[in-house]
């Protein structure tokens, strides 16, 4: 099995981009990407995302080489895949990224290579769908010609607290030595550590309860907090008084978005359905999770008192605060939601409104706010910096007189604002 690392990384996002430069680092890596646009804007040192700047780019361009010519895949013996796994309508889970993956790297692989999947599935997928693409389409055999591995994602876009190399590494290999190898390709640059468990399939799994279990968390407090605002006290507040006990995990309320959370557990709910087992729990906060918009938008309306021309003010649109991920972000369904009764605005620092996919009437993307324009009902959908910066009294001036405050995240104190979660 090789050891003289030359490493491509499939699939340059927010989990491919920050490996392929830490790698970079150290060794001979390729980024691929299947988009050519992302790779021009690379090369010339841009990261959309925010989580690389262009000095921490042009760090590794000896060593780093962006690509969406497959056939630069030929040189190297360590694949590391990082498309996205999605769900689709249904929410069943969307593998078709994983497996055109899978058969792109199929077409490179030699003897001792070896392929490592990062993308979040369910536990058994690796083995069930991409290992046998692999054999099939590079006519070699697993475990004997190649070998595979799982280390689970866990980026977390916009913190920058706790980068790539921060955040303790979950590695799993097809057999023993594999293990070894993959192990010490990543603690090599994994300043945290890693941790080797023993198959495939747990490390899988390790990955997508971590989402699962944040999700039923976030879905308890929301249900906590249509109890709590029918009772008539602050959600905020009862959650910080329970957290002064050491064993009291603090979660609040809002909207729950985004590549992983709101997406993982419906792996984890199609493989316990595949195997005669009927979930309870798990989709019943998912359930509750994804009525969130529709609850406010019915609060909202009986607020507004049916009136087709309120104007409501949605600030933030990005699935959550201080950076430009909008994957699966709850806020458009919010503003579907509210179109139905009101006009709506949203604005959202972080988000070029050209590229959003807003196809209602009667709702506007704006890139700053214009003073001369006041809204019935100011909603903070988003806790951004930038928001909490600005203060209660200045967003109020994009309010009328009679307006409303509504604070969402609570990054104000209550009694800046006329409702929150």
């Amino acid at each position: 099995m090789k050891s003289n690392f030359k490493i491509a990384v499939v699939g340059l996002g927010y989990v491919g981009l920050p490996l392929a430069v830490e790698f970079g680092k150290k060794y001979s890596v390729i980024g691929f990407d299947k988009n050519p646009n992302r790779i021009k804007e690379l090369l010339n040192g841009f990261d959309q995302t925010n989580e690389l700047t262009k000095k921490e780019l042009e760090r590794v361009k000896d060593n780093l080489h962006y690509t969406s010519d497959e056939s630069n895949l030929s040189k190297c013996n360590i694949f590391i895949v990082t498309v996205p796994t999605p769900v689709d309508a249904n929410n069943k889970p969307d593998c078709s990224f994983i497996e055109n993956a899978s058969s792109l790297v199929g077409n490179y692989l030699k003897q001792g290579d070896i392929v490592i999947f990062e993308s979040t599935v369910y536990p058994g997928a690796t083995r069930e769908i991409c290992i046998p693409i692999l054999e099939r389409v590079s006519n070699l055999s697993f475990n004997k010609d190649f070998f595979v591995g799982y280390s689970p994602e866990r980026i977390n876009p916009g913190d920058k607290a706790r980068s790539l190399t921060e955040i303790t590494k979950v590695v799993s290999g097809s057999n023993e030595e594999s293990t070894t190898v993959i192990n010490n390709l990543y603690a090599s640059i994994i300043n945290a550590g890693t941790h080797i468990v023993s198959s495939i399939e747990v490390a899988e799994a390790a990955k997508v309860i971590e989402n699962t279990q944040r999700d039923l968390n976030i879905a308890l407090v929301n249900e906590l907090s249509l109890i709590f605002n029918k009772i008539g006290i602050d959600t905020k507040e009862v959650i910080d008084a329970a957290g002064t006990k050491w064993n009291f995990a603090k979660f609040y309320p809002g909207f729950v978005g985004g590549h992983c959370i709101g997406v993982d557990p419906y792996y984890l709910t199609y493989k316990a359905q595949s195997i005669g087992y009927d979930p309870q729990v798990i989709l019943s906060g998912r359930n509750l999770n994804d009525s969130m918009p529709k609850i406010i938008s019915k609060k909202l309306q009986e607020e507004l008192q049916d009136s087709n021309s309120a104007e409501v003010l949605i600030l933030g649109y990005t699935f959550k605060e201080d950076c430009p991920d909008i994957r699966n972000t709850k806020i458009k369904d919010l503003a579907y939601e509210i179109v139905k009764f009101s006009r709506v605005t949203i604005y959202d620092p972080y988000v070029d409104h050209a590229m959003v996919s807003i196809d209602k009437a009667n709702i506007e993307f704006v890139n700053n706010l214009k003073s001369e324009k006041k809204y019935d009902v100011a909603i903070i959908a988003v806790g951004h910096k930038q928001f909490i910066d600005m203060g209660p009294n200045l967003i109020k001036q994009s309010i009328k007189n009679d307006g409303k405050l509504w604070d969402l995240k609570s990054i104000f104190k209550i009694s800046d604002s006329d409702f929150r979660l």
